[in-house]
This record gives C-alpha cells, structure tokens and sequence, in this order.
C-alpha cells in the first residue's frame, strides 16, 4: 500500500503519509483554489479547498517567480531562522466538516522542537520553500483522498477477495495456536 520510506509512526501510534504539492486546481462550481497533494506512490490525492492569496504564493513557489520583496511566506520563514529555528515538517492531522488542520514543527540546533498551529494551506506555502516534508495523517487522507490509480485499486482489492474465499476454519486454528505459542 504505502511504501515503508513514506510512511512514519509518531509515538502515539498516529501513522503519518508523506505527501507532496501536486498542484494547484479550481473548483469549477465555485472557482475556489484547491491545493492538490499526493503521496509519493501516486496511489492517492488529497484536494484541499484554499483561499486565492495561499494559492497564489503556493504557485509562486512552484513556478520559480521570484519578487523583489519577501512575501509573507518568506517572512515568516525568515523569522523562523533569525530566531535560530528551522522548518523541519509540517503535520496536517485533522478535518472537521472540510476545515482541515495542521501544525508547523520547528526545531532548533539543541533539538528543541516547537508546534506552531497552521492553516494547511499556509504550512504548505512554507514547507514547499524550504523543502520541509508534508505528512497527513492516515485518517485524514482515508476521508478526504481519492484515488489516482484505480487499477491498482482494483487490483489489491482482487487480491484480497481471493484471499478471503481462500481461507479455511483450520487457517484460523493454526494462526490462534501460533499465537498462544508466542506469548509464553
């Protein structure tokens, strides 16, 4: 499913899928942006609706335009690093009713680590400047993804249907026997 490079498990048993900008897309119901990430298989995408001005700096970025001026993003990031931090990763761990969340981690040379509470679209526009990775969560991708390789979908859920019509009573003995033989 997920190859072992792109997934982390945090202390708190939260698996973690690393992701990265696909794009930028619009809605075209409404003409809203929409970041587009996907992991790093290209198995799976995860649309996330966006206001027109992280859009823009998120493009930016992609597109190489450099400004004059620093723009917000490359404020912050400035900051960050005057302040002897680093970006080292952002998080986006939670969706209520389409608000996605996320969290900006800074570390700092003593290995002191700091959370800063992000919009995801903002936490993006950072990481993507200092090529910081980006991880969701398992359960946000599993309720806000779609699918980018349906046959491969297919295929694995094929498999697993052969798996089950394979299975006997005495598979399940032998898996409880084996079990009980571990814990001793």
């Amino acid at each position: 499913m997920f190859s072992v490079d792109a997934v982390i498990i945090l202390d708190y048993n939260v698996v973690m899928i690393e992701m990265k900008v696909m794009g930028i897309a619009l809605d075209t119901r409404t003409g809203s942006p929409i970041v587009v990430l996907h992991d790093l298989q290209n198995r799976k995408a995860l649309p996330i609706w966006i206001g027109s001005a992280e859009a823009s700096a998120i493009i930016r970025k992609i597109e190489n335009i450099t400004v004059t001026r620093p723009m917000t993003h490359d404020l912050i990031i400035d900051i960050v690093e005057k302040t002897g931090y680093s970006i080292d990763r952002i998080e986006i761990n939670d969706v209520d009713k389409e608000t996605y969340f996320a969290i900006i981690y800074l570390k700092n040379e003593q290995g002191e680590e700091l959370e800063i509470d992000a919009r995801p679209s903002d936490a993006i526009a950072v990481s993507i400047r200092v090529d910081a990775p980006i991880f969701v969560t398992a359960n946000v991708l599993a309720n806000g993804s779609v699918s980018c390789d349906s046959a491969k979908d297919e295929e694995e859920a094929q498999e697993f249907r052969n798996f089950i019509q394979s299975i006997k009573p005495s598979d399940f003995e032998k898996l409880m026997k084996d079990d009980k033989q571990s814990d001793q």
